[in-house]
């Protein structure tokens, strides 16, 4: 067995962690399915808006020297843009990629006339993305991937590695406590309790430690409070049950129509989500 000081023992551990539920979670999140549905609600209110913390972002950024003049970006699972949009504003060209293309027009539908020529928009799949044949290993002087599925296993992870020439940016959960509405649903589709731990953020720190790279990492405690509707709500658990479950959508729909339409108040779908992120910047110089 490697020790922890190796990367072979956290590539291990993170493949090894596939087995648990944490996973099976995950592969409800891992569709573009589940987020043509989702955008419709994204990145609506200014409380969720303000937890992306884009500024906080950039700031640190600069204080580690990666943010230059007419420097090129990719941003792997970009959503509706606001990473992107605060990286153009500082004078970056950025390739934003996202899986979704309903995540994607909308943020079409909010790029400033002013950048419209330093954002390029891409619908792919960046576990299908060949890297070589795009021309994009070393090609870009920082890549980001924030909150972002496709960097969901050690395969993705060094596949973004390999595009970038001067720095690269994660953001995901260190922890978050259960959606109660999917929490809820799980427990009666999945017939056992959720159990979902993210972790797979803590797996890329300690894989980039004991591949000698010393990043920059701090975490955000995060707090918003989603509402839906009740048939918006249906659309997006159906996406991600359908993806997760065995059971037909013949008895999957009635389950999750019973429960929603039981909690709803005023046709709206409506809870507390809270969690700890944690952003994690380094450099292409290792120790």
């Amino acid at each position: 067995m490697d020790n922890v000081f190796t990367p072979d023992f956290w590539i291990h551990e993170w493949e090894k962690a596939k087995s648990d539920d944490t996973c099976a979670v995950h592969k409800g999140f891992a569709t573009p399915e589940y987020w043509d549905k989702a955008a419709a609600t994204y990145n609506r209110g200014k409380q969720e808006r303000q937890n992306r913390k884009v500024e906080k972002a950039l700031a640190r950024f600069r204080e580690a020297g990666l943010l230059s003049a007419n420097m090129t970006v990719l941003d792997i699972g970009c959503g509706t843009g606001d990473l992107a949009l605060g990286l153009a504003e500082t004078g970056a060209r950025v390739t934003a990629l996202d899986f979704s293309g309903a995540m994607l027009d909308r943020f079409a539908r909010v790029i400033p006339a002013h950048l419209r020529d330093r954002i390029e928009l891409r619908c792919e799949d960046w576990h299908e993305v060949d890297t070589a044949k795009s021309g994009w290993e070393n090609r870009f002087d920082l890549v980001t991937g924030f909150m972002a599925p496709a960097l969901s296993t050690p395969a993705s992870f060094f596949k973004m590695m390999r595009c970038g020439k001067k720095g690269f940016a994660v953001r995901g959960w260190a922890d978050k406590k259960p959606d109660p509405v999917m929490a809820a649903l799980w427990e009666k589709i999945m017939d056992r309790p959720l159990d979902d731990r993210p972790q797979s953020i803590l797996y890329k720190i300690n894989l980039l430690f004991a591949m000698k790279y010393f990043p920059d990492i701090w975490f955000d405690e995060i707090k918003w409070d989603p509402s839906t509707t009740v048939d918006q709500e249906i659309q997006n658990q159906a996406a991600f049950f359908q993806k997760v479950g065995s059971l037909p959508e013949s008895q999957l729909m009635p389950i999750i129509q019973t429960y929603l339409k039981r909690i709803q108040k005023n046709g709206q779908i409506r809870r507390t989500q809270q969690g700890l992120t944690a952003t994690v910047v380094w450099s292409e110089n290792r120790w």
